[in-house]
């Protein structure tokens, strides 16, 4: 029987998902990933991704509103990063749903996801 907790994190992850569903909010949070935990100012995302200013700001406010990012001002600067314990309940909640009650996928599964390029241990530094 679900609960009311049930239905209110369901909705919340919902939510959450929707905020990522939108391709530059998806490029965003990648970017901020790349980024933790120092994270990135609103110019840097700007040049990166090439988002008008003001659109990068909607795509930013959404993101917050949906506390997938956290803000933080230094002087002048808004930094954002990626809130990286908030996907963590994303995944928490999905790998409940595929690998702990049906065994739709194994866990080794997941751990067997390949990394992406410029993830691993060859990678650079600057």
């Amino acid at each position: 029987m679900k609960t009311h907790q049930d239905t209110q994190s369901v909705t919340r992850y919902a939510d959450m998902f929707a905020a990522m569903g939108a391709e530059p909010r998806l490029r965003i949070m990648q970017l901020l990933l790349t980024a933790h935990p120092q994270g990135l100012i609103v110019g840097d995302i700007q040049e990166e991704l090439e988002i008008p200013a003001s659109t990068l700001s909607h795509h930013l406010d959404k993101l917050k509103n949906e506390e997938l990012v956290n803000v933080r001002r230094e002087g002048t600067f808004l930094w954002y990063a990626a809130n990286t314990e908030a996907l963590q309940e994303i995944i928490n909640f999905l790998y409940a749903e595929c690998c702990t009650r049906n065994k739709a996928i194994e866990p080794s599964e997941l751990v067997a996801i390949r990394q992406a390029p410029g993830c691993g241990p060859e990678r650079k530094s600057k």
